[in-house]
């Protein structure tokens, strides 16, 4: 036995403990890849309670709830209800599991810090509330394949007993902390579970498969041990001594410490994914965990995927992200090429699998259709598109990168307003992906198109159906405020709504989704009543849902998840939906409602005058050149002059001026930022650029984020050759910018992009 890794937990965190070490101990046991960056989660499949007395007998006691006991992939999270799994607390009751949050424990230790006398007492205590389960079903991504039955887990848990009460009492000793001021009588109270370890797809390294685990939490000791498991040679499973690994919580002096032990340091092997090496356990992973014991971080949102298999999006997002990440190399756009492909890459990844689930749970398969509604640049219809889905995307503004998708993927330019022919009676799935004001309509469009009709939205910018959303309830942030306002108007809409949240490179990754509907279909027509008044009940009242909870469903409506009848059939039995009294057909559903614009409107100064950009440029330079400092420097040396604020800038300019750099976005910041050849503006102030300091870019940048070639040097004349007193502090050779007329060249032509 080795200890690789010890700290000190103090300060005014420390208050916290124990109940916070068993909080960071579940984010490590439940979301493994939020500090091992490598892995994709886990799958929780089974747990047990055990009483293992000190002779190594052991007593199973099953888990509180209803079989089978399995778990939802804790990649993700469970069902609204609460992601916690199902099992039974140490005194018997039942209470909220580890997966309710970090802080759940934290809030149960906070302002009770314990007397020292009696340390392991209170971490028992303090663990209790943390680590006792809410019965309640399993997660709907739960059973999924290779799940091991719970039997099994119980026979495997009673040949390893067996093995510690033999000849593995150094095992035993291990596990339970034996000599570190231990009960020396009655029963050991542990805490079993079986996780799978499911690591990221990597093309370069397909051996790499997932690795189940038994999970041993001893509370009263503070001691939670990783016993991995492999097959023998008849298929049976068994643990693997080698990378045997314990982290700990104890209690010396005043003061808390956590450490990491391994059993058997010498057979430690390393793959660098599952079981990295021993330094990093030591070194990361300890640090995190020191962190998460004292951290308060309570962010009211659900776990990464907790709708889908994870181990089925890994394997289906590294598949889309090698076959469509050329896309990043010819981006014709001029936003960040990887963040929007790897992001609708993902979004895609997400979809396919929730989709192929849908179909097997349904019984079919045809794949379903979908349409998107406020597409952007059509990437995410593209991938849906040429992975076999039927479907179409709509926006209100053509993107030049449209023309490189080709003909299979079906792109429109048109507007869309809520209305009685906006509607798509043939379509399984409405998208909206970042669909600004058409957010809160996308629920409302999917009920009224047909009885079939689902949908998906990922909430970004925050739109009512009139106007900007505006949240009057200060104990929510405006994003979690808009998320139940969007999932209230998807009940009233008559939808079971469905919250997850993506893995995407973004701030606004949940995501709403309505599969199936709370009334039956011979319902619809007294149903869409409720929705026209709902929709109603907020003319000229943009804001947040009046209370914190769902809007329930229509009255009388009697919860059904069947899915109604599909394509053509269900028309027949679809009663048109009540429109507002005196609207003509075709009317807009709610008035007021304004589409974007089809011409986007440039704010960002591009759109200036060219003589009036070049004069405030030539001023404010003045204004710098006129601040040159005389320390440091001869008279002969290039006057890169000094420094201002934006403030003091400003000061110096006409009204005006003034006035037509407020109507645009940023104002004087932006026109500044856009002559980076002359100014370089950094924390509200701005100075001369000095080309001597520019180093080049390094090679390993992606293609959109480097430097022009060599073929777009001196395509524009040098601005400090032009206007600089003392020109140009380069020499013409070292210059990007042409010195003169005669060094100018030609801008090149740009290349046609290929088709994708």
């Amino acid at each position: 036995m080795a200890e690789v890794g010890r700290v000190a937990v103090n300060g005014s965190g420390s208050r916290l403990l124990p109940g916070g070490f068993w909080a960071a101990v579940a984010v490590w046991v439940e979301r493994p890849q939020v500090a091992n960056k490598r892995l994709c989660g886990v799958r929780l499949e089974a747990r047990r309670s055990v009483s293992l007395p000190q002779t190594g007998h052991t007593h199973l006691r099953p888990s509180a709830g209803p079989e089978p006991e399995r778990l939802a992939e804790a990649g993700g999270c469970g069902p609204d209800a609460g992601p916690g799994p199902v099992r039974l607390s140490l005194d018997g009751g039942s209470g909220p599991g580890p997966s309710a949050g970090p802080d759940h424990g934290r809030q149960e230790a906070q302002g009770r810090r314990q007397p020292e006398e009696e340390p392991r007492e209170a971490a028992a205590a303090a663990a209790a509330a943390q680590l006792s389960g809410t019965p309640g079903q399993p997660g709907k991504a739960a059973a999924r394949e290779g799940d091991l039955p719970a039997a099994d887990l119980d026979a495997l848990w009673d040949a390893f007993a067996q093995s510690l009460a033999g000849d593995n009492r150094e095992v035993l000793a291990f596990l339970t902390r034996t000599g570190a001021g231990s009960p020396p009588e009655g029963r050991r109270e542990l805490d079993l579970l079986l996780r799978t370890v499911i690591p990221k797809t990597n093309p370069h390294c397909p051996l790499r498969g997932p690795r189940r685990e038994m999970v041993v939490q001893d509370v009263l000791n503070g001691a939670v041990t990783f016993l991995p498991l492999e097959e023998d040679d008849e298929g049976n499973l068994k643990v693997k001594m080698s990378n045997v690994y314990q982290i700990q919580l104890s209690h010396s002096e005043g003061e808390w410490f956590i450490s990491v032990l391994i059993f058997c340091p010498e057979r430690w092997h390393s793959d660098g994914t599952v079981y990295p090496k021993p330094s990093w356990l030591g070194e990361e992973l300890l640090a995190r965990l020191a962190r998460w014991c004292v951290e308060s971080r309570q962010s009211g949102f659900k776990n990464t995927l907790s709708l889908i298999s994870i181990v089925k999006y890994s394997t289906a997002y590294q598949a889309l992200k090698e076959k469509y990440k050329a896309t990043v190399k010819v981006w014709p756009e001029v936003t960040d090429p990887e963040k929007f492909v790897y992001e609708d890459v993902a979004i895609a990844a997400y979809l396919l699998i929730l989709w192929e689930e849908e179909r097997a749970e349904r019984g079919e398969t045809a794949r379903q259709s979908f349409v998107d509604l406020g597409c952007g640049n059509g990437l995410l219809v593209h991938i849906l598109s040429s992975e076999g889905h039927p479907g179409r995307g709509i926006d209100v503004r053509r993107r030049k990168i449209w023309d490189m998708y080709g003909p299979q993927t079906r792109l429109e330019e048109s507007a869309i307003t809520p209305n009685d022919k906006t509607l798509f009676p043939d379509v399984d799935w409405l998208i909206g992906n970042h669909s600004d004001e058409l957010t809160p309509w996308i629920p409302v469009i999917a009920a009224r198109s047909s009885y079939a009709c689902r949908f998906f939205v990922l909430p970004c910018c925050f739109f009512d159906f009139v106007g900007k959303f505006q949240r009057t309830q200060s104990s929510k942030t405006q994003y979690r405020g808009y998320l139940d306002f969007i999932t209230e108007v998807g009940s009233a809409c008559g939808f079971h709504v469905e919250e997850d949240c993506l893995r995407i490179p973004s701030t606004k990754r949940v995501c709403l989704i309505g599969k199936s509907r709370t009334y039956p279909l011979a319902r619809e027509a007294a149903v869409d009543e409720e929705r026209t008044r709902y929709i109603n009940s907020r003319r000229g009242r943009p804001g947040s849902p009046r209370s914190g909870a769902p809007a329930p469903p229509p009255p009388g409506a009697a919860p059904s998840s069947a899915p109604g009848p599909e394509g053509h059939g269900a028309l027949d039995a679809w009663p048109a939906h009540t429109a507002e009294a005196g609207a003509p057909a075709g009317a807009l559903w709610l008035s007021g409602f304004q589409p974007r614009e089809k011409a986007e409107r440039l704010r960002n100064c591009a759109a200036l005058p060219r003589e009036f950009v070049d004069r405030v440029v030539l001023h404010v330079a003045r204004l710098l050149l006129g601040k040159r400092s005389p320390a440091g420097g001869s008279a002969q040396a290039w006057n890169r002059g000094g420094s201002l604020s934006l403030a003091e800038v400003a000061g110096e300019l006409d009204r005006e001026t003034l006035r037509r750099l407020k109507r645009e976005c940023g104002g004087l910041q932006t026109l500044l930022r856009n002559s980076p050849q002359v100014f370089q503006v950094l924390h509200g102030h701005v100075r001369i650029r000095d080309w001597r300091e520019e180093r080049p870019r390094k090679q390993e940048e992606p293609e959109a984020r480097r430097r022009p070639s060599s073929d777009t040097f001196k395509t524009r004349i040098c601005w400090f050759f032009a206007h600089h007193p003392d020109g140009c502090v380069l020499p013409a050779d070292c210059c990007p910018f042409a010195h003169g007329p005669g060094e100018l060249r030609p801008a090149p032509r740009t290349k046609k992009k290929p088709a994708l």
